[in-house]
């Protein structure tokens, strides 16, 4: 059962009502002043103090909770009192968010002289190695373009790196990072201080499953920006009892082709598939289409939902946005001409399903890991376990591929 905490004070840390009483230095609380940052929120209020005391945290937190303040200030107030270039390196999944993190960095640090510089794909590597000469203090990344400058831009390097942030660490420890990371970790000292946060981990997928059982009985076709998302996605849908399966571009051919007739035979109620891997297939109508990543272009969005509603049938769609991708959806109704409603859903019911999901989640990675494993010691092993039917985990197979919903305890 979810409840709304984000304002009610600790037991613990009751008496606690200033950034001041969490240990935080004049000149820091007064910058959290003039940004209108009067008390500290529930995460910043947990993880400053342990911070602060120089130890590693893993934070989860909403969107909008204030998880940004909660790294920074114990990062900005080490470095007053050690003042060293390349002093922090925050990683994150997307450029829009990097932004983001940076204009808070500028913000809390103005009055100190902190620099930082943001790292990130679709701008020039030039100007971008001029700024890494500069030496900032804090460089915000994402994992790919920070790679590319390690490898190629003279000079740099860190070395001398004294805090690890992952911001979105469920998203940048996911396999799409995996070899980036592990590279990254290799070039920076062990000797360190690692933050990792992140919203609530399973809560996206709850909602997909949320919705697969409202709407059970219809065959569906999810689209997933990734081959990674694509086969974790399944993964976790047939450990659920779903009967799902995979359409990616790291599969053979032979293997996408099976996994289609599998589909069109109605064997299978739900296809998971990336653009690259749907595009110039015969996918044949469906009841409903759900965009799980947003389209990166706008007009996939129109190839992605004219899958359903054809031969004069009716269809649903349903997209997931989330706090990055406004701008995108925003671009998509544009482009269609109309607002698009909200799909209601009860908050509650969803919250019943999180404790399954993550059971789900936890056996989908164990399984993905299994399946890369066997990748590196043959590739055309690895093709057997394309289509998830080798995936195990805790599935509870129920008629129609519905999940019974337990009352809340």
């Amino acid at each position: 059962m979810a409840t709304d905490t984000e304002h009610e004070p600790l037991e613990e840390t009751a008496e606690l009502r200033s950034f001041k009483d969490l240990g935080v230095t004049d000149v820091l609380c007064e910058a959290c002043d003039q940004l209108g940052w009067k008390t500290p929120t529930k995460i910043q209020v947990e993880a400053i103090p342990v911070a602060l005391q120089g130890r590693d945290i893993i934070g989860l937190a909403e969107t909008g909770s204030g998880k940004t303040g909660a790294f920074a200030l114990p990062i900005l107030q080490a470095l007053l009192e050690t003042p060293q270039r390349f002093f922090a390196l925050v990683l994150t999944p997307t450029r829009e968010l990097a932004f983001q993190i940076s204009e808070q960095f500028e913000a809390l640090g103005s009055s100190i002289g902190v620099q930082s510089a943001v790292i990130v794909g679709g701008i020039d590597m030039m100007s971008q190695a001029l700024t890494l000469a500069k030496k900032p203090h804090v460089v915000i990344a994402t994992p790919g373009r920070l790679i590319d400058h390690l490898e190629n831009t003279k000079g740099f390097n860190l070395r001398a790196l004294k805090y690890l942030v992952m911001d979105e660490a469920d998203r940048i420890l996911n396999m799409d990072f995996e070899t980036e990371v592990d590279k990254i970790l290799k070039v920076i000292p062990r000797d360190r201080k690692t933050f990792l946060f992140s919203a609530t981990m399973t809560k996206k997928d709850s909602y997909l499953v949320y919705i697969l059982n409202e709407l059970a009985g219809n065959s569906f076709m999810i689209f997933c920006s990734t081959c990674n998302n694509t086969q974790r996605t399944a993964l976790m849908l047939r450990n659920l009892g779903f009967t799902a399966i995979p359409l990616h571009g790291q599969m053979s051919q032979n293997k996408r082709l099976g996994s289609l007739n599998k589909f069109k035979a109605k064997a299978r109620s739900i296809l998971l598939a990336t653009d690259v891997a749907s595009r110039g297939l015969d996918i044949p109508h469906v009841d409903v289409v759900i965009n799980f990543d947003i389209p990166t272009h706008s007009k996939d969005y129109i190839h992605r939902v004219g899958r359903t509603a054809r031969a004069g049938r009716s269809g649903k769609s349903i997209t997931f946005v989330t706090q990055y991708d406004v701008e995108l959806f925003q671009r998509i109704e544009h482009l269609i001409g109309k607002k698009l409603p909200v799909f209601p859903t009860q908050e509650e019911e969803v919250m019943m399903l999180t404790e399954r999901v993550a059971e789900a989640q936890r056996f989908a990675r164990m399984e993905l890991r299994e399946q890369g494993e066997k990748k590196k010691r043959s590739r055309d092993e690895a093709n057997d376990d394309d289509d998830t039917e080798g995936a195990t985990g805790v599935r509870n197979k129920v008629a129609g591929g519905k999940m019974k919903k337990r009352k809340a305890r």
